[in-house]
């Protein structure tokens, strides 16, 4: 019925993983859970929608659910469609909206390789939609039927490649017809045909059913030799070129099957452009086992900072920045790169500068410190600035009202200290004022500054408490056992496994007498940190903060002061 999803499936959910991953590429063909999807749109365009979606599971040659829904695109149907699908506008008014079906969809393909006749279109439309509705993209991997059938066909058998010319080439059992279902149906029995013709020659699993829909360069596929030599397990692998001016460092990445994963960068299965240059030039790729994917993501960072691999997208400098409250005579708010060991209040990090002026705003007007950036003191006057003259500054370079001044400066400093109350009650203030005035524009800019703000203490103060600890023992139960972690001044100072039986406790002390040693100038005149180990800090945060997380030893205080959010 138009307007309605069916979904049919006799396939368990818990014999689904969580998703296809380049992980998985060498698994039989027979044991391969392939969706077959097809869309049809309003056109092809970046403007374009989805008016309708088909989908079929199948593994081992049989099919196993199917999915159709027409979609309802919001926009009009141009005829040109209309007259080529057969769907109007009538037909889809009251069907489901694509973010009323994309929950469905994504449950259904959920687990699966992707397979499309031109994968590029459909694949496209389907990322797209999951960026618009806000769906973490799984990036799953995709089997193009078409760039298959350009490997495995001749053209001495084809006059094309076109779905309704290798459906009648194969005799499939649903003839294309522009409409989802039967054309996915058409190219499910494309795809077993084309398998079929390949099964021949030994292609058996998926990563070589890869290979023959994607050119690999002898440069690349040269390299395969580059796994052996990697463990198995998890940890982080960097490519490297050795040169005249000595070895450079490419790019650094990590995995839980770090051979597996190497080995990837050698198939077609690796399709980014960026990453084949990348093989290209290397000469060596070399390993660092890991006991934890805590440790292993530590590994990853440090490697990047202390290399800036040109081909990792985050080997850039970080950006982030802070504002300080200066320990001038008269201090002033001022948006800084570093955090230095002087008497001075800091808020942040902020994640760029941008951010730190939003807040910037908010601060100004919870707590009006002078704007201008000339050195003053309490003997001598200064000419004021035009701020001054229009009354938004208190002129303390006028030496008047400094008693006052004063007091605000002792009251942002208690805001920087962590008790952000007065700043909320500010900017909740301000808000009530401009919505009453039916100014929601501004009214939204100012809750804005509010939230930038407000996730900066937050960020400030969990980096802040977890730097201050001179160490926190903890350990995370895993699949075999427990990892364990030591965690000094807010960096990993040690890591190991405990396997199931084993002492957690005998084996947690002796991980803290061979921890890396780290004292408060390694991680930054702690709080704050400084900026290197801003992103290490996180993770380790992050991976505290898991529910079963159990902490075994703490020096120091780990919480954040109650009004800071």
């Amino acid at each position: 019925m138009a307007g309605e999803a069916r979904c049919v499936t006799d396939f368990a959910d818990d014999l689904l993983p969580a998703q296809s991953s380049i992980d998985d590429v060498d698994r039989p063909l027979d044991q391969v859970l392939f969706c077959v999807i097809d869309l049809e749109t309003t056109g092809t365009g970046p403007e374009a929608r989805i008016t309708e979606i088909g989908a079929v599971k199948v593994q081992g040659g049989e099919i196993l659910g199917q999915f159709q829904t027409l979609v309802n695109p919001e926009m009009p149907i141009p005829e040109f469609i209309t007259s080529l699908t057969g769907i109007t506008n009538e037909q889809v008014a009251d069907a489901p909206t694509i973010a009323a079906v994309f929950p469905s969809l994504m449950e259904f393909c959920r687990g699966a390789v992707m397979v499309a006749h031109n994968a590029r279109f459909d694949m496209g439309f389907i990322e797209r939609a999951a960026k618009a509705l806000n769906y973490a993209w799984p990036a799953p991997v995709v089997v193009d039927t078409v760039g298959l059938a350009r490997r495995i066909i001749p053209r001495s058998e084809v006059a094309n490649y076109k779905l309704g010319t290798l459906a009648a080439h194969f005799s499939t059992t649903v003839e294309p017809s522009h409409r989802a279902l039967d054309d996915v149906l058409a190219t499910v029995d494309v795809l077993h045909a084309l398998i079929g013709r390949v099964g021949n020659q030994g292609v058996t699993s998926l990563h070589q059913l890869l290979e023959y829909s994607q050119t690999v360069s002898r440069a690349r596929r040269s390299h395969r030799d580059w796994a052996e030599q990697v463990p198995t397990g998890p940890g982080v692998y960097f490519f490297v070129r050795d040169g005249d001016r000595g070895r450079t460092v490419l790019y650094v990445g990590t995995s839980k099957q770090l051979r597996r994963r190497v080995a990837s960068y050698f198939t077609a299965a690796e399709s980014r452009q960026r990453m084949d240059e990348m093989v290209t030039l290397a000469t060596g790729v070399e390993a660092v086992a890991c006991h934890t994917a805590l440790e292993a993501a530590v590994v990853e960072l440090r490697l990047i900072s202390a290399h800036q691999p040109p081909y990792n997208r985050r080997s850039k400098q970080p950006r982030s920045c802070w504002i300080k409250l200066t320990a001038e005579p008269v201090p002033r708010f001022s948006i800084v790169r570093a955090c230095l060991p002087d008497e001075a209040s800091y808020l942040g990090p902020f994640s760029g500068r941008a951010a730190a002026e939003q807040s910037l705003m908010l601060l100004w007007e919870a707590f009006p410190l002078r704007r201008c950036t000339k050195r003053l003191n309490l003997k001598t006057v200064t000419p004021d600035c035009a701020l001054a003259q229009l009354g938004q500054c208190g002129a303390p370079c006028q030496l008047s009202g400094l008693d006052d001044y004063r007091a605000t400066v002792d009251a942002a400093r208690h805001c920087f200290g962590g008790d952000i109350r007065a700043l909320r009650h500010v900017a909740q203030a301000r808000i009530a004022e401009l919505s009453d005035q039916e100014r929601y524009e501004q009214a939204g800019e100012v809750l804005e500054r509010w939230q930038v703000s407000a996730k900066a203490f937050r960020r400030g103060a969990r980096l802040a408490s977890l730097a201050a600890c001179p160490e926190i023992v903890a350990a995370r139960p895993v699949d075999d056992g427990y990892e364990i972690h030591v965690i000094r001044h807010g960096l990993l100072a040690g890591a190991t496994v405990a396997r199931l039986g084993d002492d957690i406790l005998a084996i947690a002390d002796q991980l803290r007498l061979t921890a890396r040693t780290i004292d408060q100038t390694d991680a930054g005149q702690a709080p704050p940190l400084e900026t290197a180990a801003i992103e290490e800090a996180e993770l380790v945060a992050r991976w505290l903060e898991s529910p079963d997380v159990r902490l075994l030893a703490i020096d120091g205080v780990w919480g954040w002061p109650i009004h800071c959010q």
